[in-house]
Formats: structure tokens, C-alpha cells, sequence
């Protein structure tokens, strides 16, 4: 028998592009509802937001689901589900972002399975296909996988870089959830932020830098992940596409 695996959703309420958008309305429903019910579809056991914000707790406890405060002064989502899952049973640990409301459950379903299976896979995470113009938007993260399938490295810049004369090959955009042991995890935000990780600003590279392997789960499904209004707007556009095709 598996041991519990813990969903938990970091919401920040303050956001600099952003401010409070875990309660944005989205169909109407606020959009860390949506994220919740995707989680609470899953396979994980026990599904958690955690958050620094009252008014999140709060909404989140009013719709039914499990909401615990963290401290404000994290300085990113891993140390607030780190604090947050202290006390919980369970050795696999899904990072949901709060911002994905449309982020499909078979994703989180296929990321669990994978750490199921593979015993000794530190931490996981997942990448779709994307053609290179897209990913000349910095602030869409790439990734490269090595032929056993983990990442050799994740950029902001468009990577790899086809010189001429080279040959074209797949390219991968980052998806922001992640699963992890609960020691890995532990190992993870005792570290200090890395050379790498302050250069591009992305906290995996801290793992990377330090040698904790990352197995990159490939997905050929899609999300949109929310950091402006005008994200949100084209999120609901979406989801309501979604829900005419599902009752045709």
C-alpha cells in the first residue's frame, strides 16, 4: 500500500502583477477553487491550500476545502508547503500552482504514478511541447531533458539554441507543478539559493545545482496559468470553449 500523497496549493495573496488573484472570479467561482477541485480529483489522498492571508483561509473553508496559514515571510511557495505539510502523513508531496485553474487532473494523476512507481525518483515535474516562436517570450520557462528523460536544464532564454546549420529538434515548456520525498523536500529549502537559480530566477535550478535529479514527465495537454487580468480573462474564454465541447 502507498503511503498518503499531500496536494498542496501555495496562494500568496499579495502579487506584484496581481494582487489577491487566488480570489479572482473564474466562471463564477473564485480561481483557487477551480485549482482545488482539480487537486480533490486526483489520486492524492489529502489536499491542502497554503496560504499567509485570511481572506483566502477563509474562502477556501467556505466552498468546503482545507486551508492552513503559513508564514508570511517565505520567500517562495516550496518553504510555505514545506511548513505547511508539517504534522501530515505522507512521503510524496505535490506542489500545485495556484494559479492553473484549468491545469487537467490527468496531469497531477500521471505525476503522482510516476513517483509511485519509481521509488527511488527524488522529484518530478512536467513539460509540454511548444514551437520555438513561443518560447522566445522570457518569461515562459524551457527545459531540456536528457535521454533518460531528467532535466539537464531550465531556462528562460530559448533553449537549445538552433545555430544555422543545426537540426531542429523538440522543444519543451515548463509546467510549474512538482512532486517530491517529503526528505527531498526537506534537503531542498535548506539550501541556499543557488548561483544559477539567482541568475535566472528559477528555484529549480537550485535542486539541479546541487544534484538533486529532476525526471521531467512529458504531457501533450494544455493549461494557462494566470498572472494578469488579461490571463484571466483569456482562462475563463477557455474554460467556458471546454465546457460547450464537453455537453455537445
Amino acid at each position: 500500500m502507498n503511503d498518503p500523497v499531500i496536494a498542496v496549493i501555495p496562494a500568496r495573496y499579495a502579487s506584484t502583477r496581481f494582487p489577491g488573484k487566488a480570489l479572482a472570479e473564474l466562471c463564477g467561482k473564485p480561481m483557487i477553487q477551480h485549482v482545488y477541485e482539480k487537486a480533490q480529483a486526483s489520486r492524492a489522498d489529502l489536499v491542502v491550500v497554503a496560504t499567509d492571508h485570511e481572506l483566502i483561509k477563509t474562502k477556501v473553508e467556505s466552498f468546503g476545502g482545507r486551508a492552513v496559514m503559513t508564514s508570511p515571510d517565505h520567500p517562495s511557495g516550496t518553504d510555505r508547503i514545506f511548513e505547511a505539510i508539517q504534522g501530515l502523513p505522507g512521503d510524496i508531496v505535490i506542489n500545485l500552482q495556484g494559479d492553473e485553474p484549468l491545469l487537467p487532473t490527468s496531469v497531477i494523476d500521471a505525476l503522482i504514478e510516476l513517483m509511485q512507481n519509481r521509488p527511488d525518483c527524488p522529484m518530478a515535474t512536467v513539460a509540454v511541447p511548444a514551437p520555438r516562436a513561443r518560447l522566445a517570450d522570457s518569461n515562459i520557462v524551457k527545459v531540456v531533458r536528457g535521454a533518460d528523460g531528467q532535466a539537464l536544464y531550465f531556462s528562460r532564454a530559448p533553449i537549445p539554441f538552433l545555430r544555422d546549420g543545426g537540426t531542429e529538434m523538440p522543444l519543451y515548456q515548463h509546467w510549474g507543478i512538482y512532486a517530491y520525498r517529503r526528505r527531498t523536500l526537506a534537503r531542498f529549502v535548506a539550501l541556499p539559493p543557488s548561483p544559477l537559480e539567482n541568475c535566472e530566477k528559477l528555484e529549480q535550478l537550485r535542486a539541479l545545482e546541487n544534484g538533486i535529479p529532476i525526471q521531467v514527465l512529458l504531457s501533450r495537454l494544455s493549461s494557462i496559468g494566470v498572472d494578469t487580468p488579461a490571463d484571466l480573462a483569456a482562462a475563463e474564454a477557455l474554460m467556458k470553449q471546454q465546457r460547450l465541447e464537453a455537453n455537445r
